[in-house]
């Protein structure tokens, strides 16, 4: 609230003929605000948030984020069927039932939450991927 009635105040009586002019503008007052040292403590605005975040705040994960649907999956043998498509799990999983997650991608069937497969995700319906590791 109060950074935004500080740059209100200062752009009130100024006209803009772009957008790309008033952001400009906004940009260099935020940095302005930014860099103002603070009257009654040390450092500023920047200064307080870089030691904040550098105690707080985490890495980005190197792999972005993928949306995944999960679903349950069970197979007479040792394939599931997940949206049309089959998939090999291991052999020892042959009636068990799993959890499936689906991207647009992949898939990865976890047992028990341990990821027991990982396929391409098919492309047509009736499509199979297996393993030779699954069968044995």
């Amino acid at each position: 609230m109060i950074v935004e009635r500080w740059i209100l105040a200062r752009l009130r009586n100024q006209d803009f003929f772009s957008l790309g002019e008033l952001n400009k503008t906004i940009a260099e007052l935020v940095e302005r605000l930014n860099t103002r040292p603070f009257k009654k403590i040390e450092g500023n605005r920047r200064s307080r948030f870089e030691a904040w975040s550098a105690q707080t705040l985490k890495p980005l994960p190197t792999k972005p984020y993928e949306f995944g649907e999960w679903k349950k999956g069970q197979g007479p043998d040792y394939h599931i069927e997940v949206a049309r498509a089959y998939y090999s799990v291991p052999y020892r999983l042959i009636g068990e039932r799993v959890d499936v997650r689906l991207t647009a991608r992949a898939v990865e069937v976890f047992h028990s939450g341990e990821l027991v497969a990982a396929h391409p995700r098919a492309k047509e319906r009736a499509q199979r991927f297996t393993r030779r590791v699954h069968r044995a």
